[in-house]
């Protein structure tokens, strides 16, 4: 449909297709438009009409909340510079991708099968798993397994005679206290890169700078982690069996 200046509008969408394409509800995009977090629609003969300027805008207001952010912070964000807030969750989502081991769907008798658990064991030892977050109930029958990884680990470690339930006792320590070490190593970021980063009014030419640290985060985190707990490991061995096994270079 043309402008009043004869020139073709690229805002073509009534209110309901926005809705529609941006997976909100017609209220939400009043709500964000009353908030002053969407820009009005084009006016023509007495009807709104949205484009693609809207639905993006939509859509980094989605991902911003999904992000953790509330509507003020959002709109305090747009108020203060457009691409910062699209940076940020760019940014909000490379770190969730960075940490996220991707899920698998399985059946109760695929994971029992797959850790070596009996019939009669199987519904105690999967209810504990689903306590430690490993597993989470999606069906009647299916599960949604956290990290695979770690079942895989599981298996082996009865496979060499250790019972399931003292391996699940060993992870569940080890998370309490990779709980700290993982902190850790989040509050030296925010206070060393993060922070100075803010405190400059997150200026674009150090977006890179800031891409280029978090993706560096987690392998420089896991490597000192490995070669502490190694260490440690060595130091716990001779500790137990009084003699010293550490193996030289």
């Amino acid at each position: 449909m043309a402008t009043a200046n004869g020139t073709e509008s690229v805002n073509q969408l009534t209110i309901e297709q926005l809705a529609a394409q941006s997976g909100m509800t017609v209220r939400n995009i009043r709500s964000h438009q009353a908030r002053g977090l969407l820009p009005p629609p084009e006016v023509r003969v007495r009807v709104g009409y949205y484009g693609p300027e809207h639905l993006e805008q939509l859509r980094l207001i989605r991902d911003l909340q999904h992000q953790g952010f509330n509507l003020n912070g959002i709109k305090q964000l747009l108020d203060e510079n457009q691409e910062t807030a699209e940076r940020l969750a760019r940014f909000r989502t490379a770190l969730a991708a960075m940490t996220d081991e991707p899920a698998e769907t399985v059946t109760l008798r695929d994971v029992a099968r797959r850790i070596n658990v009996s019939r009669e064991d199987a519904p105690g030892v999967l209810a504990r798993a689903e306590r430690l977050g490993l597993l989470v109930p999606v069906g009647e029958d299916t599960l949604e397994l956290r990290s695979p990884a770690l079942l895989e680990i599981a298996s082996e470690v009865v496979d060499r005679g250790i019972p399931l339930e003292a391996a699940l006792d060993a992870f569940e320590e080890l998370e309490r206290h990779c709980d700290g070490l993982a902190r850790a190593f989040i509050d030296l970021f925010i206070a060393q890169v993060w922070r100075p980063f803010q405190q400059a009014d997150m200026p674009a030419e150090r977006w890179p700078e800031l891409d280029a640290a978090i993706q560096r985060l987690l392998p420089l985190a896991e490597a000192a982690m490995m070669t502490i707990f190694q260490r440690r490991m060595q130091e716990q061995i001779a500790a137990v069996f009084g003699e010293d096994l550490t193996v030289s270079a």
